[in-house]
């Protein structure tokens, strides 16, 4: 009989881990700390619960995370196939009501036979086989003993969160439902701005006051720049924002037919449509004055807003240095990490890391081959990223085509290029599945 298995993290990462092991019949003790000892980001003791934005992003074939989302179904995530069964309309993103998926994950979890669920602060690391997904907001005990452990001090950034408000205290005399270049059923509400509307804004924001951050939190702050506050992007110059969260492109406004200066999107955050939130719009501008801020959007002055921005520390470690393409750490083999504190960021990385991590560990107690993925994989890219990266100069990294080799033969069109990405992606990963006679399941790639 192999040994119990230990799932520290209740998080995506660490709810996908427990329950694939669990499927794969080891047992599993799966630890969380909330509501024991709180995070400062998160708002209910839910695993799996989604604390920045609840979209998975696109799920297109054409798009990263949409190969992403393919290759975790064609592995049997359990986590993507749950948030499909929990997802609103967002177009052609992968979003959710984030209390029905978390709850759902959280029922699942607590009543299956093979898992058992301890609410409390893991301080040591275990002996035992042992998966490590605290993610980014890891205890700062445990933090210590994984330095311990590395021989190296652990590295952080900040990561921010969005703004949500109440969807029927907008004003849609001056919003719009529409998606870009009609994209989906209207999903997103819309608050253009006209030249002088936008740069009134951005003088507010350059002018506003930030939070402080905690002492501990003062050292050498970074950012990760898939997630940078509004205010960081602002200080960039005036234009930046209008060239990021807010461009307007693939928008006209109803009211002038013409394409606005800049546009702020908001996009529906629970089943019942009664909520929104500000899509890019993290931020640590204090509440009241980022309250006066977000009046100023058009459509927005009346509005309900039931969450602030707020920003949080992000922890991970140097893994290029600690950790292979497994998930496993090198210098010992029944250990493994998974999630952001790996150095992967996006929600479905996050799920994607404590897939591979679960499977390896398996195959690992039942003496089987690792399974290795191919960088012509989105995963297995990611995973070729996190465990091979310059280790100095070591940045958390999103699923991008960016990061996978390119094609033999060219492709002119990007979409068709991006489309041939996501076909050898999954044929590659398949292969190497079955190499190893892992399970795969069927997959199809949705297209516009």
């Amino acid at each position: 009989m192999t040994p119990k298995i230990h799932v520290i993290g209740g998080g995506l990462a660490g709810s996908e881990a427990a329950w694939q092991l669990a499927e794969r019949g080891h047992q599993v003790i799966l630890y969380e700390m909330r509501p024991v000892r709180s995070t400062g980001a998160h708002v209910s003791d839910r695993l799996a619960e989604l604390v920045c934005s609840n979209s998975l992003g696109s799920k297109l074939a054409d798009r990263a995370t949409g190969v992403l989302q393919a290759e975790l179904r064609l592995l049997g995530s359990k986590l993507i196939e749950r948030a499909e069964a929990c997802a609103v309309p967002a177009g052609g993103a992968l979003a959710v009501d984030r209390e029905v998926f978390s709850q759902s994950v959280t029922d699942a979890i607590t009543n299956h036979p093979n898992i058992t669920l301890k609410r409390e602060e893991v301080t040591e690391l275990p002996d035992e086989p042992t998966i490590v997904a605290t993610g980014p907001l890891t205890s700062p005990a445990l933090s210590q003993k994984i330095a311990a452990l590395t021989g190296q001090q652990y590295l952080y950034f900040y990561d921010a969160i969005s703004p949500i408000v109440v969807a029927d205290t907008i004003d849609m005399t001056l919003a719009f439902a529409a998606s870009r270049y009609d994209r989906g059923d209207d999903d997103y509400i819309n608050c253009p701005m006209n030249k002088e509307e936008y740069f009134a804004f951005i003088e507010a924001i350059k002018g506003a006051e930030r939070a402080e951050l905690r002492d501990f939190e003062q050292e050498d702050p970074r950012f990760f720049e898939g997630c940078i506050p509004i205010e960081q992007l602002a200080a960039r110059g005036d234009d930046t924002l209008a060239y990021g969260p807010m461009r307007p492109v693939g928008l006209r406004d109803p009211r002038t037919g013409k394409r606005p200066h800049a546009v702020v999107q908001l996009r529906q955050d629970n089943l019942a449509g009664s909520l929104y939130n500000l899509v890019g719009f993290q931020t640590n501008i204090k509440w009241g004055d980022q309250e006066r801020i977000l009046r100023l959007i058009p459509g927005l002055a009346q509005a309900e807003f039931v969450r602030m921005g707020q920003m949080h520390r992000n922890t991970f470690i140097n893994s290029p240095t600690l950790l292979e393409p497994t998930m496993a750490y090198r210098e010992r083999p029944n250990l493994f990490f998974a999630g952001q504190i790996v150095g992967v960021e996006g929600y479905v990385g996050n799920i994607a890391t404590g897939l591979l991590a679960a499977i390896n560990l398996s195959r690992h107690l039942n003496n089987q081959a690792s399974l290795i993925l191919p960088p012509t994989s989105m995963l297995g890219a990611l995973a070729h990223y996190v465990t091979h990266a310059e280790p100095k100069h070591f940045q958390p990294m999103k699923a991008n085509f960016g990061i996978m080799p390119e094609l033999s033969d060219k492709v002119k069109n990007k979409r068709d290029r991006y489309g041939a990405y996501a076909e050898r992606a999954l044929s590659d990963l398949q292969s190497a599945a079955l190499a190893v006679s892992e399970p795969v399941y069927p997959v199809t790639l949705p297209v516009e």
